[in-house]
Order: C-alpha cells, then sequence, then structure tokens
C-alpha cells in the first residue's frame, strides 16, 4: 500500500481543522517553529553525513595498516626460523 500525498480538497479540510484547533494568530508561529526544526533536523544530517563520509577513509586506512602489519608478522617469524636454523 504506497503512500500518498494529501490532495488539494485534503490539504483544505486539514487547514480548516487547524485553523479551528489553533486559531489565526497562533498558526503562523506553529509553522515558523515546524520550518525551523525542520532545517535543524536537515543540518545535523548533512553534517552527520559529512563525519561519515570523512571517517571512512580514515577507517580505511588504519585496516589496511593493520592488514599489512599482520603479513609483516609471519614474513618476520619465517626469516628469524630460516636464520636460526642456519645457525644451528
Amino acid at each position: 500500500m504506497p503512500f500518498n500525498m494529501p490532495g488539494m480538497g485534503e490539504w483544505i479540510i486539514i487547514l480548516v481543522i487547524l485553523l479551528v484547533i489553533f486559531g489565526p494568530k497562533r498558526l503562523p508561529e506553529l509553522g515558523r517553529s515546524l520550518g525551523k526544526g525542520i532545517k535543524e533536523f536537515k543540518k545535523s544530517t548533512n553534517e552527520l553525513t559529512e563525519q561519515l563520509t570523512a571517517e571512512e577513509p580514515k577507517k580505511t586506512t588504519a585496516e589496511t595498516a593493520e592488514k599489512e602489519e599482520a603479513a609483516k608478522k609471519p614474513a618476520e617469524n619465517a626469516e628469524s626460523k630460516t636464520s636460526e636454523t642456519k645457525t644451528t
């Protein structure tokens, strides 16, 4: 069941109900507050996305360094064993 946006008739009914509940003086205040809230939410979402994008390459670099170190350890162990067998 897809979600559809309300049509013109539905918007008019919603606005009339809001006028009855809140009154004409309070509606602009509510609209401003809602707009500020949406703006702040979008700003926070964009900042979080930027942070995650910036941290991703760092994480990849750290993982690559760990993998390289892990690959070096067996090679170093093999070299030390080879040098030990040559000396004995």
